[in-house]
């Protein structure tokens, strides 16, 4: 089929893409088919189907936008392409963890807020003596809206004694006062404090219950001399002798310290220190609701605002369907609001517009009080019905168990994707190409069926599904497979088959082919004993009431249930807190500190702030432990979020490794010479890196109405170092040669330098040979992220002994499945160096691989909470309770990996 009949026949065809790892790729791909994208992770999947394909047709599009508004828009770039044709306008859906911000919520993302304030405004039940109020009234982010107590946020948050204070035994200078700055600034209001006339080596417990209260409540900020380290005896006589003390310190209260540190601080680590010592409680006011009182005393079939708003999305669609089907609350005809006259309606607009609103609100007109019954009833009616549909899409993909008040940041990757996905199966689109990044990430097998039915339904409608996919259900039923490879990095880039799923079978260098044709393959090992038991009792925590729970030490757990049955709530919350307590120091998160980046901004209208009040600390789960903290010394935390949030982080600074190269650089005779340190050779350090870019490698060209365009710094060439430090080379390579290096490549570069080759060989051993040491940390994508930071544990795994908690959620997210068998050798290395490994997953065939299972459910949200099974896999695979237990038997029957 020649090119001109291809077009027509309803193929998008490219030609010469090259973006990132792709080498001058040729394909064509069917229109108006499902079409899954697959091959090991960095095999160029993405940048085929995002960096190409998505960005190309977003800059086609733009092209027709007026030059001003255009570069009010994120754009995607232009993809290195040579030629695309039949290419539709596209929409990409990909995996995006919620904005950062405790105001935006699924009612916000999906505009079903906005539509059941309007249904409150205009058909709710008023109090007999209340105007009615506008739409805006029942948003808790305006300031008409929100309660007046908590600002909104249904929660207020104090600083106690006991929380500043955990341990009251101990003397101020050895720390009592723990919310203090641990390092030079707590040092110094100790010292003013002894200025001041105080003993710090007297038990806080001892101390008058006044000066306590001043220590920790006062809002007074007095400035002293301070003589650094002396005690009251030898401050009280160099004030005497008019000694020069060693500066003025001017003293802040902890309270003080606490709160002003939360809401300034640009680093989150701070606030995350100091969040600890905040306790919060629900709002007496508002009862956690979020809205002021005039708000919350109008109903809706019996229902106040915020309840509906905390109510899942399973039972608000039943609580609406009288409405929508024309019963009117509950089945009958609505009474009459209380109407406002012109004049009262006018003085409203006037407040309004005085206090800074805006006069164009959606308010109700004065209408006749004859007719607002059946009017009333109409209204409800059509609203219902609108809310209906969106809330049975939601609940058809599996998400009826959230609520509308739910939290964007709570929500996993999975959720927001399958959020977006629900708003465009309802924009009714024609013509269009989706463009979804695993959209089954997150996904029970059981609600991966409920997916799949969404997805042929944007097909069904006359519109492209591109998925990039690693899920063998997904594979088996697209209508086209586009498979590249045949590896990771520089030895992939290529496609190896594009055409029906069934011809992938004959491609011999196919990764994907013997998992989707050979039964997915299951993984064999003898099943471990458990050295002892970490117990869990009374757990209150979202879903979770009074659950008690046991995970095996030494062994690996998996902890498995459909979305929204409370394992996050149980592993990732209630696990990790209560130990983390119980060991006395925060969680291990094996997180960059790359802490002075801006947060991303706030994308959905309704989570704006009020107040400013900044993100909030995270509510603690309740329950204690037990039994087994004796065997855990060091828990650790491994997650998917990004190693750092500026091309500064890298792949080299972050596991430690770039320390030792830079000394080896140091210790050349050339460095010698030039009495170059270990400093010289970084690029965050001024006298080592080009000045012109300062060590980014690249410049920004600003284009006003076009996208910025970056490109290689002109003095350096995208090096990041001046003239002087690339001269220094060790064995022939400079310092930005040695960054340039695969981790393949640097493992035979650095073979007779233990300190750098360690690190070198478990990155290649978990499938990272393919990444370039100098590869910006925004590059890598969530799976890589979480197998660099493994990465790095197992290397401190080899000098310890064990005794580890490591606690990981779904971390064969964005793994292919022969990544997720190199992933399992690495966990199962930890576990046999006697430390405990618990999982949240999805992947059967992990789940048949570990040594214990605890299945969640038996449904989600308030179906859910509860452990309806736990064992081995081959006993949970028998439990009738458990909808798991079906996929879990299949894939302990599936034939072994070789």
């Amino acid at each position: 089929m020649n090119h001109a009949t291809r077009q027509q026949a309803g193929f998008v065809q490219v030609r010469g893409a090259r973006e990132h790892n792709l080498r001058d790729v040729n394909v064509d791909i069917p229109r108006d088919a499902l079409v899954v994208f697959t091959g090991v992770s960095g095999s160029g999947k993405s940048s085929l189907a995002f960096g190409t394909l998505y960005a190309e047709a977003q800059r086609r599009y733009l092209e027709s936008v007026a030059p001003y508004a255009r570069r009010l828009i994120d754009q995607a770039g232009v993809p290195d392409v040579d030629q695309i044709d039949g290419l539709p306008p596209a929409v990409a859906l990909q995996q995006q963890r919620g904005t950062p911000t405790a105001r935006s919520s699924v009612g916000t993302v999906t505009q079903i807020s906005s539509s059941l304030r309007m249904l409150y405004s205009r058909t709710g039940r008023y109090p007999a003596d209340q105007p009615m109020l506008y739409a805006e009234d029942f948003s808790p982010n305006t300031p008409q809206g929100a309660c007046p107590q908590c600002h909104g946020l249904g929660r207020i948050y104090e600083v106690t004694e006991q929380s500043m204070v955990p341990d009251p035994s101990l003397t101020i200078r050895e720390k009592a006062v723990a919310a203090w700055p641990s390092a030079w600034q707590g040092q110094n209001l100790r010292d003013i404090l002894t200025t001041l006339g105080h003993d710090i080596d007297v038990p806080w417990r001892d101390l008058p219950q006044a000066t306590r209260d001043w220590i920790l409540f006062t809002d007074e900020t007095p400035t002293v001399p301070v003589y650094a380290g002396f005690n009251i005896a030898e401050v009280k006589r160099a004030i005497k002798q008019q000694q020069q003390p060693s500066y003025m310190g001017t003293f802040t209260g902890a309270r003080r310290y606490v709160l002003h540190t939360f809401a300034t601080s640009q680093s989150a680590m701070m606030k995350k220190r100091v969040a600890q010592f905040m306790v919060g409680s629900v709002c007496p006011l508002c009862e956690g609701k979020r809205l002021k009182r005039e708000a919350l005393a109008v109903t809706f079939a019996g229902y106040d605002i915020g309840a509906l708003q905390q109510m899942p999305l399973k039972q608000l669609a039943e609580v609406l369907r009288p409405a929508a089907q024309g019963r009117g609350e509950g089945g009958q005809a609505q009474d009459a609001a209380p109407t406002r006259s012109k004049q009262q309606h006018q003085r409203h607009i006037a407040e309004r517009v005085a206090a800074g609103g805006s006069a164009h609100t959606a308010a109700p007109d004065v209408r006749r009080t004859a007719h607002d019954s059946q009017e009333k009833v109409i209204a409800a009616q059509r609203l219902a019905q609108a809310l209906l549909g969106k809330l049975e899409t939601l609940i058809g993909l599996g998400l009826g168990y959230l609520a509308l008040d739910r939290a964007t940041p709570t929500l996993s990757p999975g959720e927001m994707q399958r959020l977006r996905l629900a708003t465009q199966l309802g924009s009714q689109l024609f013509g269009v190409v989706y463009v979804l990044d695993e959209p089954s990430a997150g996904l029970h097998p059981a609600d991966g069926e409920a997916l799949l039915s969404a997805l042929q339904r944007l097909k069904a409608e006359g519109n492209s599904v591109f998925v990039v996919e690693h899920d063998i259900a997904t594979m088996r039923q697209a209508d086209w497979l586009v498979d590249v490879g045949p590896a990771a990095g520089e030895l992939g880039g290529q496609v190896l088959y594009s055409g029906p799923p069934a011809g992938l079978a004959q491609i011999e260098n196919s990764q994907t082919r013997r998992y989707l044709f050979d039964g997915g393959r299951g993984i064999s090992r003898a099943v471990r004993e458990p050295e002892a038991w970490l117990r869990l009792e009374q757990i209150e925590r979202n879903n979770l009431q009074n659950v008690a729970a046991a995970f095996p030490l030494g062994c690996l757990t998996t902890v498995t249930g459909v979305s929204g049955s409370g394992k996050s709530s149980l592993v990732t919350q209630a696990l990790l807190q209560l130990v983390a307590a119980h060991l006395g120091s925060s969680i291990d998160e094996t997180d960059d500190a790359d802490e002075h980046a801006p947060s991303p901004p706030v994308s959905d209208e309704d989570s704006r702030d009020v107040a400013g009040v900044p993100t909030l600390p995270e509510a603690r789960a309740s329950g204690r432990i037990v039994a087994g903290m004796e065997q855990i010394k060091r828990l650790v935390q491994v997650d998917q979020k990004p190693i750092g949030r500026t091309p500064r982080s890298n792949l080299a600074t972050y596991t430690g490794l770039f320390d030792a190269v830079r000394k080896l650089f140091a210790a050349t005779p050339a460095a010698r010479k030039h009495r170059y340190d270990a400093g010289r050779f970084s690029f965050n350090v001024a006298k080592g890196r080009c000045e012109t870019c300062e060590g980014e490698g690249f410049v920004m060209v600003e284009l006003l109405f076009l996208p910025s365009v970056y490109s290689p710094c002109p003095t350096c060439h995208g090096t990041r170092y001046n003239a002087d430090t690339l001269a220094i080379k060790w064995h022939d390579l400079s310092i930005a040669d040695v960054l340039g290096l695969t981790v393949d490549a640097a493992c035979a570069a650095f073979a007779d330098e233990p300190a750098v080759l360690r690190p070198l060989q478990v990155l290649r051993d978990i499938g990272l040979g393919y990444l370039r040491l100098g590869q910006p940390a925004t590059e890598l994508s969530g799976g890589e992220a979480q197998r660099i930071k493994l990465a790095t544990e197992l290397q401190r795994a080899g000098s310890q002994r064990g005794s580890t908690l490591y606690v990981l959620d779904e971390p064969t997210t964005g793994l292919h499945p022969s990544d997720v068998d190199r992933l399992l050798a690495q966990l199962d290395a930890l576990v046999q160096a006697g430390n405990t490994v618990v999982l949240v997953e999805h992947d059967m065939r992990v789940v048949a691989a570990s040594d214990w299972v605890i299945d969640m459910g038996p449904g989600a949200g308030d179906e859910g909470g509860q452990i309806v099974a736990s064992g081995t896999p081959a006993e949970v695979a028998k439990s009738r309770a458990s909808r798991t237990a079906p996929w879990l038997a299949e894939a302990l029957q599936r034939p072994t990996a070789p």
